[in-house]
């Protein structure tokens, strides 16, 4: 027995462009029943899953890829948690919150995270499948029956629950409140802990300006505070690590975690593995189809969740959730490319403004070669990249060597109604459909089904991913990629980061990466430069250094500890105060390698 899920993606649904073929070939419309119609409302086609047979005809002959169909076992139909509508996204099972534990989120963008968020905090009452006629509370305690989450839903139906949630989009903020990051802070000081708060997230310099001009990393931790600073049972965090560089992300970590120490209950979404294994006492996995359905595994410690959601596998339910898993290399750097034929050489460069100013010491990028940039915010690694790529004019200093360099820029705008595939096309010279460059770059990046989207439509992490992959679309010797983490779900971010290294070896390429996301920067790294010095200030950047010389480096300055799983060999964060943490730190081995 089968519990089928059909599911429309309207925006890309589009029957004035199409010749109905999913009404036209559905072998159950063709038996004389209406499986799929043209909703006269929406005009948009409408899939009954009733009488769906599940044959999948309708989803290999529509043109736009707009339907998606599932065949899940019957028993989980049982556990809907919401659906918010006909053929749309629905959520079964919810994790459950501990008190004095952070729960950390884990999976793609489009399972349905969110979605937890507004159910636990209240915001949003489960209809458990029932999208016209909603349960009542009693119904809704009646299902909850017999497990913790009964306690939980009695506390918000009799409004004994305060919650307190940081907001994905912290740039809504400054839309919401007019008036200083101070007087924001001072409003919802509900446990006297804001002064405390202000150093340990490292705003004091944001305090007196106002909402809307302050960056995306100062709003993100101004959220983080004012989150932390209220007084309630849970504490939701939504993507907190999003604009801030490393340093400022183990900052955030450990203003989560003290919530946690004094018995308050906590969960956090989150897609940087780094932090996440920080910060987090239990991982609960949600897997399942992006915008289609998620489902919310039980729970399981820190570390045997995020190996099972790189595994791809539930073990302990049976359930295989993804084709491949991720592996790690104890070590990815490749010695071949520090022998490698010259890409492009650089003096010792400097670059003054009237407050800041910035001095690099020389290098060399070899073909093949990823070098790998990082260091806090504002230390002057974007302006190293525009003076690599040409951008920006050192004022000491000169590249002379020639050569053709591609640059995705940090921030990306979506303002244009240009459809994605007009886009590619421009970036790749020639027509995209059925080239080469389609199958070696535009499919592994899975973005094909973006092609008549328009740009200022796309989500962040579809936007990245349409700006990474035009960037490498150009024939050039040097793409130079600035951020290409964000926004991205952390199975996009390796899955990003593995196509770059390959890309690059495979075709004599090299790349100049920066990014907040240590993983990632391991992943792909053959070299580093660390950029250090005083923020908004003066930088100071080193010359190329091998990967393990870099890393032990900069975890260093961020006092933190590596080591490898050894299942998934990937790097873990080991705990603050750990014996393994002291013992590395003791010997000053913060970047352990197998």
């Amino acid at each position: 027995m089968t519990h089928r899920v059909a599911v429309l993606d309207k925006e890309l649904c589009q029957p004035k462009k199409c010749g109905l073929e999913c009404i036209k070939y559905c072998p159950v419309n063709k038996s004389g029943a209406d499986c799929i119609i043209l909703n006269e409302e929406t005009k948009k086609a409408q899939i009954d899953e009733n009488i769906c047979n599940g044959c999948g005809i309708c989803v290999k002959v529509c043109p736009f890829d707009a339907i998606t169909i599932v065949n899940l076992a019957s028993e989980l139909s049982t556990d809907k948690v919401h659906q918010y509508g006909i053929n749309s996204f629905r959520l079964y099972k919810l994790p459950t919150p501990k008190k004095g534990e952070v729960v950390g989120l884990l999976g793609r963008n489009g399972m349905g995270k969110s979605t937890v968020v507004n159910i636990l905090s209240g915001n949003l009452k489960p209809n458990l499948g029932n999208y016209s006629e909603p349960p009542e509370w009693d119904d809704i305690l009646k299902f909850y029956s017999g497990t913790e989450l009964k306690s939980h839903f009695e506390k918000i139906k009799n409004e004994q629950i305060k919650a307190s949630i940081k907001p994905q989009q912290v740039h809504n903020i400054a839309n919401v409140f007019d008036g200083t990051a101070k007087e924001l802070l001072d409003k919802y000081d509900e446990r006297g802990e804001t002064n405390k708060l202000i150093k340990k997230l490292g705003l004091e310099n944001s305090l007196e300006q106002r909402l809307n001009e302050l960056s995306g990393g100062e709003l993100q931790r101004i959220a983080v505070a004012v989150t932390a600073s209220k007084e309630s049972d849970f504490y939701f965090f939504d993507e907190p690590s999003s604009y801030n560089d490393v340093f400022q992300r183990t900052g955030v970590a450990r203003v989560i975690h003290s919530l946690a120490n004094i018995g308050k209950s906590v969960m956090v979404v989150e897609h940087d593995l780094t932090l996440l294994d920080f910060l987090s006492d239990y991982i609960e996995v949600l897997y399942g189809v992006p915008a289609a359905y998620g489902i919310v595994s039980s729970v399981l410690s820190t570390k045997v969740g995020i190996n099972v959601f790189l595994d791809g596998y539930l073990p302990t339910e049976n359930v295989r959730f993804r084709d491949k898993k991720f592996t790690f290399d104890a070590s990815t750097s490749s010695d071949e490319t520090h022998q490698g034929d010259e890409i492009i050489s650089y003096p010792k460069l400097e670059k003054k403004y009237s407050s800041f100013s910035v001095s690099i010491e020389p290098g060399t990028v070899r073909k093949g070669e990823l070098l790998g940039i990082m260091g806090a915010n504002a230390l002057g690694k974007t302006t190293f990249m525009k003076m690599v790529a040409g951008v920006e004019k050192p004022d000491s200093g000169s590249i002379n060597k020639k050569i053709k360099i591609a640059y995705k820029p940090q921030y990306l705008t979506n303002d244009i109604d240009v459809e994605v595939i007009s886009v590619l096309e421009k970036s790749n010279g020639t027509t995209i459909e059925g080239s080469v460059e389609e199958e070696q770059i535009i499919e592994p990046l899975k973005i094909k089904k973006l092609y008549n989207k328009s740009i200022k439509n796309l989500s962040g992490g579809e936007l990245q991913k349409v700006a990474v992959t035009s960037c490498l679309l150009q024939k050039v010797d040097l793409y130079a990629l600035d951020e290409p983490s964000a926004f991205l779900d952390v199975e996009d971010r390796i899955a990003v980061g593995k196509f770059l290294q390959k890309f690059v070896r495979s075709f004599g390429k090299s790349a100049i990466i920066i990014d907040h996301d240590l993983q990632l920067m391991d992943l792909v790294s053959d070299s580093m430069v660390i950029f250090e010095g005083t923020s908004g200030m003066e930088g100071k950047a080193t010359k190329p250094m091998p990967k393990q010389t870099a890393m032990n480096q900069f975890l260093r300055s961020l006092d933190i500890t590596f080591r490898r799983d050894e299942k998934s060999n990937r790097p873990r964060v080991n705990k603050d105060g750990s014996r393994l943490d002291k013992t590395q730190k003791d010997s000053s081995n913060y970047y352990y390698k197998l």
